[in-house]
């Protein structure tokens, strides 16, 4: 990946390249979503890959571009990629979608995803289809009232096997194209089998508590940098050796 040898620019290598660009592309909870009208972009997981980017490589500024629209299907979000994603010239995009594109067919879904990796791939532009969460298995007494039978209708999709066909599928997809997959839907799935996923959602129903964007930004981390870092940033100065 690009961002690998960018991370060592020194100096002039940084005024020449400009710094890191990420652009992190979904739904509702690349967003910042919590619960209904809260959001929080400190606890992201794209602000939290960053931090965690910057604390090992201090020197070299990351820039994070949030192109996350609550609500966006993959297919919805065609039309905003030149604009919102490829005006930005990224070294890197994070694509994740699939909460809401449940509620369309999975061939629309994997039409649009094939355009987004079409489109990255023929750019030359590092990409990630980053899974998503799951979505709730029961309808929690503290649901919002507004979005109970919502609720019931996300909680049937997750249980009946609806979103692990559409997940799957999305992913042989990325894989079959060249795309990277960070499968953060099977960690979710492994946390299942012991834990209540569905308490790991602020809204009860879709998005992650800030607690499990973590899990998002380690997986991320880890699946752009498979063999670890072997540069620690301990002092910026030493940057700046020609």
């Amino acid at each position: 990946m690009k961002i690998h040898s960018k991370l060592y620019m020194n100096a002039a290598e940084l005024a020449q390249n400009g710094p890191i660009t990420i652009v992190a592309f979904g739904d509702s909870v690349t967003h910042g979503a919590l619960s209904n009208g809260e959001f929080d972009y400190d606890y992201v997981y794209w602000n939290r890959l960053r931090t965690k980017i910057n604390k090992i490589r201090c020197y070299v500024p990351i820039n994070v571009i949030n192109a996350g629209i609550g609500g966006a299907t993959a297919k919805s979000s065609l039309k905003r990629m030149e604009r919102q994603v490829f005006a930005h010239a990224p070294d890197l995009i994070i694509v994740c979608f699939g909460l809401n594109d449940i509620n369309e067919p999975l061939e629309d879904y994997l039409s649009a995803l094939s355009v987004i990796f079409t489109q990255c791939l023929e750019r030359r532009i590092d990409t990630i289809f980053m899974t998503p969460n799951m979505l709730n298995t029961y309808v929690a007494d503290d649901t919002d009232p507004l979005y109970r039978d919502y609720a019931a209708k996300t909680a049937q999709f997750q249980n009946n096997g609806t979103m692990d066909l559409y997940v799957a599928s999305a992913t042989k997809l990325a894989r079959s194209m060249g795309v990277t997959v960070c499968d953060c839907y099977a960690k979710w799935k492994e946390l299942n089998r012991t834990q209540d996923t569905t308490k790991m959602l602020v809204n009860r129903i879709n998005h992650p508590t800030r607690q499990m964007h973590a899990l998002f930004s380690e997986c991320l981390f880890d699946t752009i940098f498979p063999d670890g870092f072997d540069d620690i940033c301990v002092n910026a100065s030493a940057m700046y050796s020609e």
